[in-house]
This record gives C-alpha cells, structure tokens and sequence, in this order.
C-alpha cells in the first residue's frame, strides 16, 4: 500500500490545502448573495474534492477510508433525495450533530492511540487543551443538535425533551452553571494526569458536555430555534478547529473556523433581528422566557373570504406585498405563488415580497423557496428594506408566516417583545392564508387576524393560491 511520501511531499499536501482553503473562502464569499450563490457553490465543492484527494494521498488506509467515503457519500445522496425542503432545518441540526460526534470519536482515538497520529505518549501539554476544547465542544454540538432536530421535527408531543415550547426547572441556570465548572475541572484533571490516569477525568468531562449540551438548549423556544441552528453551526465549527490541531490538519483548522466564525457571526446577525443578547444566546436558556401563551384567541371573531375575494382585491391594487412564510414551504406553494406574481405583474400591479432573516426554520430558508421556484431577485426585499413601504401599500398578502409579522412584539410584556417584525399590519389591506386559527411555532396569538381590516382565508396555500390564479385568469 503506498504511503504518503510516496504520493505527496509534506510540501505539495500543505500547498494543495492552502488551495482548497482559499476556495473555501471564495465559496463563502459566493454564498454571501443569491447572484452568485451558484458560483459559491462550484468553489466549495471544487475544494472539497481537492480536500478528499489530498487525504486519499496521504492516508496509511486507501481502502478503508475509500470504504467510509462511499457510506457517507450512499447516506448523504439518500438524505437528498429524501428530506423535503421543508425539512431541510432538521437536516441541517443532524449533520451539525455528525460533525459534533465526529469531533468526540476522533479525540477519543488520539487519547487511545497518540501514536497513530504522529503525537507523542504521554500526550503533549498543547496537545490535551487542544483535545478538552475539541472534545467538549463536539460533544455538546452532538447533544444540543439532536434536541434541536426534535423541536424542529415536532416530536414534543412523544418527548417532552424535544417541546417547541421552554423546558425549563428551578434552579436550571445554577444546575448548568455547576455542571460547567464540574467539565472545566475534570479537564483540568485530564490535562494534568499521567498515561495511567487518564481515562476517568477524560470520560467523565465528555459525559458532563453531553449533558450540558442537552440542558443548553432545552430551555430555548421555539421561536428562537434558527438562532439555534446558526448557533450550533458555529459550535461544530469550533469543535472541528479544535480537533484540527490535535491531527496537525491546516485544513481542517482553516474550514472549521471559517464554518465557526461565520457562524458567530450570522448567529449575532440574527440575535440583533430578534432583538436578543448575543452571549445569551451562547450560554444558553435565552428563550426561557418565553412560553406564556395569548389566550382568547380561539373566541374572537375574524372576516374570512374566499380565493375569488382574494383575487378581486389583489387585481385592483396598484402595490401588493407578498410575505411568505413556514406555511408557504409546507404546501410547496412557492411555483403557484411566482405564477400569481407573474399574473398581477402582468395588470400592472407592483408585486415585491418581504422576507424577515428568521422566517421559516432556518436563516434563508424563505431565499432558498423562492430562488427555487427562480423568483426575479430584484422582486425580493429585506425587511430593513421594505418595513416602510407597508404603510403605503393596498394589500400585503401573508402566506403561512406568523410569529414575523406579530404585532405582538410591539407589546411590552409580550414573550416576543422587542423582535423586529415586518409590519405587514400597516398594509391598507392585509390578506393572512392559513390552514386554521393555530397559534405559530412561538405558541402564542397573533392580533394580526382580528384587524378590522384583515382577511382570512383558510385553507392548503398552494391549493389557495392556485385558486386565486384561475380567478385572476
């Protein structure tokens, strides 16, 4: 089996890494506009290849690694094919959660076996911070992700663990508080054991951040869940860094703090959407307070119309505002939607959509809808953009979205108080498409619908909306 100084010199490995990082950087860079998204893409991948190669060239195990590839590659291309777009929130939070357990099984390796990574036995100083950090970071990436895919999956209502709404118990912050100084000094006590001692400290430190991590995010509601995910984004990042300095990888060091930073970042992006503390986000439990549930709504009374009472004042409008929300990815309405657009247009309507930075379950996920459904980008708006365009506009058309457009989070008092929203309520006219008078993913009532001048109209969006269209017709 040929070795690595037989493929590739230590030079040309770092050389063809340095590479792949740069393009991994152009691919960020891409990734960072819908225009050039797809150029993005073709930088990532075209580095990833150039990453797996490399590896290939410089592993002691062709086959074995080949072998691994080939599962992985059968799992993720399945996962593709599978996971629907609205489920692509719960992917994300799995494969955050594979690369969190990956970062544990790989320091556990190196604990067992140093040599077999070119390190020395007993474990370098440098080396054992190198691998707590990693370690308790993957870790509680793998444990906070899977509770994470539970709340976005719905399976609250088989475990409570897993509840859209705050998990929480007396005490709870002082429980996670303790729980972390506990992890921090049995690192410590791994950092300072000899060969023969380390195992205990190691493994119960790994213990604790499983847990911790669990606790982290049980708290958080689900409002909140796509900070969540930009959140343990950053985490898997970090913990990848991490490892990467224990394997001597420049790669990995470099794509895991490019995957930790930007993550951060997007993460502070959007506390500041949400009007919340960014280090309460990191230290977890920053939804606790949420929870507190509207009641009365079910009594009021809303004006209901129908998809012809919808295309009558959607055709006689001079400006229309389309908000597009979770419920508009369920029905997969996003093809029937661009066709209405195109038929308003065609009146001469001006038709623009309005898109908040956490609709959806995810960061983009309404971007990555309509770009699908190839909506003119120069039709899509942000809400910093548009805010102060509602109050001059006939009709704002709401299509499943309802925590983003609460007017609630004007309220003070109210568990979303001080989250920015888009003001659809100031639209002349608004239009809200439902199945049913449910109160959205942060559980609470939304006075939107009970506004004199809004319509409901209930029903599948995409069965709607393609009502609409034939009325236009």
């Amino acid at each position: 089996m040929a070795t690595a100084t037989q493929l590739l010199s230590a030079n040309q490995v770092a050389l063809l890494y340095l590479v792949a990082s740069v393009l991994f950087i152009l691919a960020l860079k891409g990734l960072s506009h819908p225009l050039s998204a797809r150029q993005g893409n073709r930088f990532g991948i075209v580095g990833m290849v150039i990453a797996v190669l490399v590896t290939f060239a410089v592993t002691q195990n062709v086959w074995f690694s080949l072998g691994a590839l080939v599962v992985g590659g059968l799992v993720g291309w399945y996962a593709a094919r599978r996971v629907e777009m609205t489920q692509m929130p719960e992917l994300v939070a799995a494969m955050h959660s594979l690369v969190g357990l990956a970062a544990v099984l790989i320091a556990t390796a190196v604990v067992s076996t140093p040599t077999a990574f070119n390190l020395e036995d007993p474990i370098p100083a440098g080396n054992r911070i190198e691998l707590f950090i990693g370690t308790f970071i993957g870790a509680m990436t793998f444990s906070g992700s899977v509770i994470a895919f539970g709340k976005l999956a719905g399976l609250g209502n088989k475990f409570r663990l897993f509840s859209s709404a705050p998990v929480v118990f007396k005490g709870q912050q002082m429980v996670n508080l303790l729980m972390f100084v506990a992890m921090i000094g049995f690192g410590i006590a791994f950092f300072v054991a000899g060969p023969d001692a380390k195992w205990p400290p190691f493994l119960i430190m790994t213990a604790i951040a499983f847990v911790l991590g669990v606790l982290v995010i049980i708290p958080i509601g689900g409002a909140d869940m796509p900070v969540v995910i930009s959140m343990l984004n950053s985490y898997s990042g970090w913990a990848a860094s991490g490892i990467g300095f224990s394997l001597n990888n420049p790669l990995l060091i470099v794509a895991g703090s490019l995957v930790g930073s930007s993550g951060a970042i997007l993460s502070y992006i959007m506390c500041k959407a949400m009007n919340r503390s960014f280090f309460s986000v990191i230290l977890g439990g920053f939804g606790a307070a949420e929870g507190a549930m509207a009641a009365g709504g079910a009594q009021k009374s809303v004006r209901s119309g129908s998809p012809d009472d919808v295309a009558f004042l959607l055709g006689n409008a001079e400006s229309v505002i389309i908000v597009p929300g979770y419920g508009l990815a369920v029905a997969r309405a996003q093809h029937a939607v661009k066709e209405m657009a195109h038929k308003l247009s065609a009146k001469g309507v001006n038709v623009r959509y309005a898109i908040h930075p956490v609709a959806g379950r995810m960061p983009g996920h309404m971007n990555v809808l309509l770009a699908e459904a190839e909506v003119p980008y120069d039709q899509v708006a942000e809400m910093e953009d548009i805010n102060s365009d509602f109050s001059t506009t006939d009709v704002a058309f709401v299509l499943g979205a309802n925590d983003v457009v609460n007017p609630l989070a004007e309220t003070p008092g109210s568990p979303i108080y001080g989250m920015p929203i888009l003001e659809a309520h100031k639209a002349r006219t608004v239009i809200v498409n439902k199945r049913s008078m449910a109160s959205g993913y942060a559980g609470i009532d939304n006075p939107l619908f009970y506004m004199d001048r809004t319509m409901m109209v209930f029903g599948d969006a995409k069965k709607v909306v393609e009502d609409i269209v034939k009325s236009i017709e």
